[in-house]
C-alpha cells in the first residue's frame, strides 16, 4: 500500500516504524526539516518538507495514487484539514488523530460530515486501556479478539501462584483450564513455548482464552480477578478525565491530586462526583493523607515519565494498590521494566498500534485476511486473528498434521461464537477466525503459518 503519513512527531515515527518492515510504499511530511531527514533516513521513505494541508504539498506526496492518508501532527484542526484535503485530492482512505475533549462528544458527526475512515484519541484510548486493567488487576496488559469474546493477558509469575518448577503441560493438566499459555518472557528472552517448556517465577505469561476460562485460571491459581472500588489518581490531564468519568459511570471513588489550579477547578466542574485534590503529588505526605495505603489502584498520569516511574515505586512500598504508570518516552522500556511496575501505557504505542489494525483491515482487500493485529510483548511478537473466508492447505487438516512454523503457536479457534482451544485433532475450517501468537513479522494470509 502507499501511505501518506503528515506528522513525524513521537505517534507517526513510532507508525512508521511498524509500516516499514511490511514494505509499504511511505511518505513522510512535516514542516521540521530535520524531522523529515531523520524519518525518511530510518524508514526509507520518501520526505516531504511542507504544510500536510497544502494542495501542492499533497500532490508532490502522491495523494492522486494513495491507497491511505494519515494526519497525526500535534494540532487536531490541521489534522482534519489535511484529511479534507486528500480527499478532495485524491480517493485514499484517510485517518486523524484528533485530542481534544471538546470534540470527543462529536466524534462521530465529525467523521460522517468531512468522509474520515477513521478519528484516533490517543488519550481516550490510553484511558479504555487503562479501564480494562482496573476490571482486571492481575493483569499486566489485555488485548481482545474475536469481538471482545477472547482476551490475551499478560501477568507475571509469581511463587504463591504454584505453576513455577513445572511444565506447562503438568500445569494445565493439574488446573485444567481451558487457557493456552503463547508466550513466556524470561529476562530479555521470548519464547513461544511448547507442553514441555518449564515455568520459573518471576516469568512473564501470555495466555489466551475466553473471557471465562481466563477468570477461572485465575482464580485456580489464587490471583484476585474483580475489578477494584477505588482508585487515586495522580495527575488531572485529558487521560485522567476521560478515565475518571468512566470509572465514576461504573461506580468507582475516584480521587485526582492536581498541582494547577485552574485544571482543578474545571475538573471540579466536568466530575462532580470526583474528589479532586490541589496539591503536589511528589509531597509523600501528601499521598499517604489521601488515602494511597488503602486505595485500590494508583494510576500516576503526570506530564513527566520519572516522576510516574517514582511516584508508582513509592506506591509500591507502602500500598497492595494495583499500579499503572503512564510512559511518552519508549527509549529506556528495559530499565523501566526491570522496576516491576505492575502496567505501563503508551499513548503513543496505542495510537499507533490501533492505526496499525486499520492498516491490516484496509488490505483484507487487497489479499489479506488479517482481521486484528497487536504488538506483543514489547514489539518482540504479534498475535494476529485470521479470518478464513476460503478452503486452502491449512483447512480441513487436524492441527497435529500441518507443518506449522517453529515460533508460532495457534492460540484459539473462533467458530460462529464458540471459543475452541486448539488440539492437535481440531481442523480449521471456513467462517472461523483463528488466533496466532508468533515472532515473525508481516504475515498476511493463514497459509503463511506453514513451512515454506
Amino acid at each position: 500500500m502507499k501511505i501518506i503519513i503528515v506528522g513525524c512527531g513521537k505517534v507517526g515515527t513510532s507508525l512508521a516504524e511498524r509500516l516499514s518492515v511490511e514494505d509499504h510504499d511511505l511518505v513522510m511530511v512535516d514542516l521540521s526539516a530535520k524531522k523529515v531527514e531523520e524519518a525518511s533516513n530510518r524508514f526509507d521513505a520518501l520526505g516531504i518538507v511542507g504544510n500536510g494541508a497544502s494542495f501542492s504539498i499533497q500532490q508532490e506526496a502522491g495523494v492522486e495514487n494513495a491507497d491511505l492518508f494519515i494526519a497525526v501532527t500535534g494540532e487536531d484542526e490541521l489534522n482534519l484539514l489535511c484529511c479534507l484535503m486528500a480527499k478532495k485530492s485524491g480517493k485514499c482512505q484517510t485517518i486523524a488523530r484528533v485530542r481534544n475533549p471538546l470534540y470527543s462528544q462529536e466524534i462521530r458527526f465529525i467523521q460522517e460530515q468531512l468522509g474520515i475512515s477513521m478519528i484516533i484519541n490517543p488519550e481516550l484510548t490510553a484511558a479504555r486501556e487503562i479501564l480494562k486493567l482496573l476490571k482486571f488487576p492481575s493483569a499486566i496488559k489485555i488485548d481482545t479478539f474475536a469481538k471482545g469474546r477472547v482476551e490475551l493477558l499478560r501477568f507475571r509469575l509469581k511463587k504463591e501462584m504454584g505453576l513455577g518448577g513445572r511444565s506447562i503441560m503438568e500445569n494445565m493438566n493439574r488446573l485444567k483450564t481451558d487457557v493456552l499459555i503463547c508466550a513466556v518472557e524470561r529476562d530479555t528472552e521470548v519464547a513461544i513455548p511448547n507442553g514441555s517448556f518449564v515455568l520459573q517465577d518471576e516469568d512473564i505469561l501470555s495466555i489466551v482464552g475466553s473471557l471465562q476460562s481466563t477468570a477461572q485460571f485465575f482464580e485456580k491459581i489464587g490471583v484476585r480477578t474483580k475489578h477494584v472500588k477505588n482508585s487515586l489518581i495522580i495527575g488531572g490531564g485529558t487521560i485522567a478525565h476521560y478515565l475518571a468519568l468512566d470509572l465514576l459511570k461504573i461506580g468507582f471513588r475516584v480521587r485526582i491530586i492536581e498541582q494547577k489550579k485552574e485544571r482543578c477547578d474545571y475538573l471540579n466542574e466536568i466530575l462532580p462526583g470526583a474528589d479532586i485534590i490541589n496539591g503536589d503529588a511528589s509531597d509523600q505526605n501528601l499521598l499517604i493523607e489521601e488515602g494511597l495505603t488503602y486505595a485500590d489502584s494508583m494510576v500516576a498520569l503526570t506530564g513527566i515519565d520519572e516522576e510516574n516511574i517514582f511516584l508508582s515505586l513509592f506506591a509500591k512500598r507502602h500500598s497492595n494498590a494495583k499500579l499503572i504508570a503512564k510512559v511518552n518516552k519508549i527509549a529506556f522500556n528495559d530499565v523501566i521494566d526491570s522496576f516491576d511496575i505492575d502496567s505501563l501505557i503508551y499513548p503513543k504505542y496505542l495510537t499507533a498500534d490501533y492505526i496499525l489494525q486499520y492498516v491490516r483491515a484496509r488490505q483484507n482487500s487487497i489479499g489479506s485476511n488479517v482481521e486484528t493485529l497487536y504488538k506483543i510483548l514489547d514489539g518482540r511478537a504479534e498475535a494476529l486473528e485470521f479470518s478464513i473466508k476460503e478452503e486452502s492447505s491449512v483447512t480441513g487438516v487436524p492441527l497435529m498434521d500441518l507443518n506449522i512454523r517453529d515460533n508460532l503457536l495457534i492460540c484459539c479457534i473462533n467458530r460462529n461464537g464458540t471459543i475452541l482451544t486448539p488440539r492437535g485433532q481440531n481442523k480449521i475450517r471456513v467462517g472461523d477466525t483463528v488466533i496466532v501468537v508468533t515472532t515473525h513479522r508481516g504475515l498476511r494470509d493463514i497459509r503463511d503459518i506453514l513451512k515454506n
